[in-house]
């Protein structure tokens, strides 16, 4: 019985240690929470607005082909939308509630921009969101309109 403990006690030290060798922040890790460098900038006529990017891969790679000059078209009344020329890694989920100022991507390729809050049942990936959506409904009105994404240097 002794031999028998004695090796299952082994095999369970060898699973802890094989468990926790991955678990060690190291250095050149990248905190997913730091988005101070990630920051965009969205002007629609004399308003500007900035905006906070993600840090996930759809987010990365869409910050990577700015700036952006798009006629977006109207839709919903709640939304503005933009087919883009390429794909983007996509990585959908339902939000539940779209805010106001929610930028994202609906499939790989059309951006919107949500200017009322509601509840979707449609999956979207997040690409970044505007720090303060106040006066941004306004800002891009009823009917489709020139929106330039830029990133932020400030």
């Amino acid at each position: 019985m002794k031999p028998i403990i004695t090796f299952l006690a082994w095999l369970i030290c060898i699973q802890l240690f094989a468990c926790n060798k991955n678990n060690k922040p190291t250095s050149s890790s990248k905190n997913i929470s730091d988005t101070s460098s990630m920051k965009m900038k969205i002007t629609i006529g004399s308003n500007t607005f900035n905006a906070t990017v993600l840090n996930n891969a759809t987010a990365i790679a869409f910050k990577a082909k700015l700036p952006f000059t798009l006629n977006m078209k109207e839709l919903n009344g709640n939304e503005k939308f933009f087919d883009l020329s390429d794909n983007l890694p996509a990585n959908a989920s339902n939000p539940g509630t779209i805010q106001a100022g929610d930028l994202m991507l609906y499939g790989d390729n059309t951006l919107v921009l949500f200017y009322k809050t509601f509840s979707t049942p449609y999956n979207y990936t997040r690409l970044a969101r505007i720090d303060d959506p106040s006066g941004l409904a306004a800002a891009l009105g009823s009917g489709n309109i020139t929106v330039i994404l830029e990133i932020n240097e400030n």
